[in-house]
């Protein structure tokens, strides 16, 4: 398994250093041309295809935008974790599968594999790799996976075969398993006693995670120098004994308890970083010397102001120059195939981990290499280039990645000067309070919440001459754990409190294997009868040796039904479960409260009120009425992403939906908000298509013919049956393969509004629609709306200003009234700028009259200050902001006269502003403003020659303008 270097440097790796830099200057260029790092992957894919009749099963998005368990793809296991786990269709391309290759995009940067912060520490970790594998799904085992490693890498990669070790699962008495005798006796056909290691389960024992498939393992290492016993070397964190392959052997299932249980079938996954072997066979010390990172480095120098990279780690790179090169490499390319794979930068999951990564890096360009802000988008190009062959995807979506690398780059650019800030003042905080130590809690906060990773912590707090408490910070990091373990725990709950009922590998083999049970035969789903079927199988969700099946259970149960034939359709493709009843005679039923779809197994959930045994008769009863309300739904989320194709461009791509009896959600991508003609031609789009009642045809398609069909659409990462149904709406573009229910007709929706379009994340917006008797509602309501807008605004047209502050009032019911009903989306927008306008419209009314009563004002106090010293006097009806006016008056009329005014306010009882203006010579005017309302609570500052204030819950104006004229004294003396 792949091991973590100790964060300091050590002799082995500046050992390890000056080896790379010897080879580096002196490796043979034509050994490095030969094995490109695209040859390299080519060759491997090549091997198992030809030789070992794997199919090429193409790397999944390094975003599983479909399985929300994962971040990112971490492993090339992930795309198969529903064969491992006993849950794909049979009919789809995974069911079909029994051995597969390819060479899988990874992202290890967050969850249970987190590699963030030591990239750039070392010279072999990334965020972003692709991993090499291949897989057996109960056929092949560990015999095959270990010969043909073998094979691979000495005859065709011809690797040193003295240089290379092997590893082997010692046993573990905790997990009550043996030593691997078997893996080890095949090892003993290739290589010697002494390089076939037995190692614990920390290191020679695979999870897939907390629970599920897991097995042992064998590791194969490599020595970099040679001509050695390096046995002693091996998983020993030495950078020059590096393991390089990974053969997993699937064959148990870990339960909530920990508990090891065989599965049913065998199957082999293996994994083999592509850098590192490229590394190996261009005869470098670094993964990061490779061919894919030169062009990345000479952008970067061109950039730095700290001068070429040197391939520096640990103590030697004291300047961090070489850490940042790597780091800021790695970190360019992880954020390019996110993006290109559908993440963006946010607030939380993947988009957070991004969003780290990204910080990670400009913060190393600016701080450390000193390059220009706005940086981090030029290495874009560069990564786009060098995968282009490979990954032609990247290409596609090159303008998309810069433009939201580049705002987000901007963003932090700011943020990163805060960070700095806050920084700043904890320090001064810190030596204030006689500390030397920065808080767990305060490291967590800049790692969490500003974005600064912990080392970047450090490094600051060693310069400012304090120490960072590394446990508090860990304790904080634990509790964020925990806090998302039991989150998870919590999703295991349904909205009732009962446990979620499952079936995973173990029980969807014992069905097909044990019990002899085939595939629900739910093709009646998209019809609109009862259907009647066999009870095939109960399933409780208790321990056994059953896995969870009864024969029987009784009245009151909560368990999951097996029939032979249903009419349910179970949740998937973003369409919810159907509900209903299942009748097994007698009077006895099943309310069905959920239904979900297990390796071809439909599951019927709920709770029985009779006794039921396996052999009953079972009638399955959709509730048609509310399906009724669903179709309509599905078949226009279809019209909508055309209507959205139609009139955004073809740069919309569809990225998640949800179709439920009273509403339909469609999130896809899109830079900007739909302006309002926009929201109502797709609204028009979608009401035409169901207004021509235009026919909706199903088609069962090989998959293979299907993807051929012009214009079909797929959901981008999802994996679809073959045959595949294809779903299109007569005269129209609308063409997509779909496996939910639909209407015949579009004339069946009967209506269509959008009631909302906001953004879900950066460059994906989210359309919610309604249809039917839903969408008439809208309709209505905001019909009856467009009547009290349309007598508002003839209330403010003929507006007098003795009735402003009643019109005002409407005005505000009727914001708040529009914000809490729903309608039209557009119409929504429409209503709201109308209101807007009015507000306005009142607003220069108020201002008109207002200036009225101030010349009315002014023409009174330039009256009032004529040959006077003195003056202080009070005003209502007018502006708190118009002393400054008042004073120029003053001024004009009498300049030497020392002058007070308070204004009175209108909207809130015992508030003041107050402004006074005083003559050169004679004082302060903020003196006199302070001293004055100083005595009502108030406060208040300014010049010698003008001064403003204000205070509240003045009981009596009189006072204040009597403490006034005592205050004159202080002037006056």
């Amino acid at each position: 398994m792949l091991r973590v270097l100790p964060r300091t440097g050590t002799g082995v790796l500046r050992g390890c250093l000056r080896l790379t830099r010897l080879q580096s200057s002196t490796s043979d260029h034509a050994t490095t041309l030969k094995w490109s790092t695209d040859n390299v992957r080519k060759t491997f894919i090549d091997y198992f295809q030809s030789q070992h009749s794997h199919t090429l099963q193409p790397s999944s998005p390094v975003v599983p935008l479909s399985d929300p368990t994962l971040l990112f793809t971490n492993a090339g296991m992930n795309q198969f974790k529903p064969i491992f786990l006993g849950q794909a269709d049979p009919v789809s391309v995974l069911g079909k599968l029994k051995r597969a290759t390819n060479s899988q995009k990874c992202i290890r940067a967050g969850g249970k594999h987190n590699d963030l912060e030591d990239v750039g520490r070392d010279t072999y970790h990334h965020t972003f790799f692709e991993m090499l594998g291949t897989w057996s799904f109960g056929d092949y085992f560990k015999k095959e996976s270990i010969t043909w490693s073998w094979d691979l890498l000495t005859t065709v990669y011809g690797l040193d075969e003295t240089r290379l070790y092997a590893t082997y699962f010692k046993g573990d008495e905790g997990l009550g398993l043996p030593a691997d005798e078997e893996a080890r006796d095949f090892w003993r056909q290739y290589l010697p006693d002494n390089r076939i290691i037995p190692c614990d389960a920390k290191d020679n024992f695979w999870e897939m995670g907390d629970t599920g498939p897991c097995g042992p393992c064998t590791e194969i290492h490599y020595d970099r120098v040679g001509g050695r016993d390096a046995s002693a070397l091996v998983n020993a964190d030495d950078p020059e004994v590096i393991e390089i392959w990974n053969v997993v052997f699937i064959e148990f299932n870990k339960d909530e308890e920990g508990g090891l249980k065989p599965l049913p079938e065998k199957h082999i996954d293996t994994g083999m970083g592509l850098e590192r072997l490229a590394s190996l066979l261009q005869n470098k010390n670094s993964n990061y010397d490779i061919d894919i990172f030169q062009g990345l480095f000479a952008k970067i120098n061109d950039m730095s102001k700290k001068g070429p990279y040197g391939g520096l780690v640990g103590e030697d790179d004291v300047e961090l120059r070489d850490t940042a090169y790597r780091a800021i490499a790695d970190h360019a390319r992880a954020l390019a195939f996110a993006i290109a794979d559908g993440a963006v930068p946010s607030n939380e999951g993947r988009g957070y981990v991004l969003r780290r990564i990204l910080r990670r890096g400009v913060r190393y360009g600016q701080q450390i290499l000193g390059c220009e802000r706005g940086f981090f988008e030029h290495l874009i190009p560069i990564v786009l280039e060098t995968f282009k062959e490979a990954y032609p995807e990247l290409k596609a979506k090159e303008n998309d990645i810069i433009e939201i690398i580049r705002d987000e780059e901007n963003a932090f650019s700011t943020m990163l000067d805060r960070g700095i800030t806050y920084f700043e003042e904890l320090k001064v905080e810190l030596k204030k309070g006689g500390r030397d130590t920065v808080s767990g809690s305060e490291a967590f906060f800049m790692y969490d919440t500003l974005g600064f990773p912990i080392d970047l912590t450090e490094l600051m707090a060693e310069e400012a001459g304090l120490k960072v408490d590394g446990e508090g910070f860990e304790a904080e990091m634990t509790a964020q754990k925990d806090r998302s373990r039991m989150d998870r725990k919590m999703k295991k709950m349904g909205a009732s409190g009962q446990i979620i009922l499952e079936l995973i590998a173990e029980q969807t083999v014992y069905l097909a294997k044990e019990l002899g049970v085939e595939a629900t035969d739910d093709n009646p789903k998209y019809g609109s009868e009862s259907v009647g079927g066999v009870v095939k199988a109960i399933f409780d969700g208790s321990e056994s040796d059953t896995f969870g099946f009864v024969d029987s259970a009784g009245a009151g149960d909560y368990v999951g039904v097996v029939v032979d034939k249903s009419s349910f359709y179970g949740e998937s493709g973003g369409q919810e479960a159907d509900l209903g009843t299942i009748d097994f005679g007698n009077g006895v039923t099943m309310e069905v409260a959920d239904c979900q779809i297990f390796g071809g197994y439909v599951l019927h959930i709920g709770t029985l009120n009779g006794a039921v045994k396996v052999g009953d008769d079972a009638k399955t009863n959709v509730n048609y009425s509310r399906r009724s309300d669903i179709v309509p739904n599905h078949t226009m989320t279809h019209v909508l992403n055309q209507a959205l194709r139609d009139i955004l461009g073809d740069t919309v791509d569809q990225r998640g939906s949800l179709v439920t009896s009273d509403k339909l959600r469609f999130d896809f991508t899109c830079k900007k908000a739909l302006k309002v003609d926009q929201l109502e031609q797709v609204e028009a789009f979608v009401k035409k298509v169901i207004d021509k009642k235009q026919q909706v045809y199903d088609e069962v398609v090989a998959l293979e013919d299907a993807q051929k069909i012009n214009g079909v659409r797929a959901v981008f990462g999802e994996i679809y049956p073959d045959p595949v149904r294809v779903i299109s709406v007569e005269n129209s573009n609308s063409i997509e393969f779909c496996g939910g229910t639909h209407v015949e007709n579009t004339g069946d929706a009967e209506d269509f509004v959008v009631v909302e379009e906001t953004a879900v994340s950066k460059g994906i917006r989210r359309i919610v629609g309604v249809t039917k008797n839903a969408a008439r509602e809208c309709r209505a309501m905001g019909e009856a709306f467009e009547e009290k807008i349309v007598d508002y605004e003839g209330r403010v047209k003929g507006l007098q200003i003795a009735d402003v502050e009643e019109v005002e009032k409407t005005g505000v019911l009727l914001r708040k009234e529009l914000d809490s009903i729903t309608i039209s989306a557009p119409m929504k927008t429409g209503m709201r700028a109308r209101l807007e306008k009015m507000s306005k419209e009142i607003l220069q009314l108020k201002k008109a009259e207002a200036g009225k009563k101030l010349n009315v004002v002014l023409t009174d106090v330039r009256a009032s200050v004529v040959d006077k010293a003195v003056v202080v006097e009070s005003f209502k009806g007018i502006d708190s902001k118009a002393g400054q006016k008042i004073v120029e008056a003053v001024k004009k009329v009498n300049p030497d006269c020392l002058y007070f005014g308070i204004i009175e306010s209108d909207e809130e009882e015992g508030k003041i502003a107050a402004f006074c203006s005083v003559a050169e010579g004679r004082g302060a005017a903020g003196d006199w403003l302070k001293a004055v309302l100083g005595e009502f609570g108030g406060r208040g500052g300014g010049t010698n020659a003008f001064a403003s204030g204000q205070a509240t819950g003045v009981k009596d104006v009189k006072e204040v303008l009597e403490v006034a004229k005592k205050m004159v004294n202080i002037f006056e003396e």
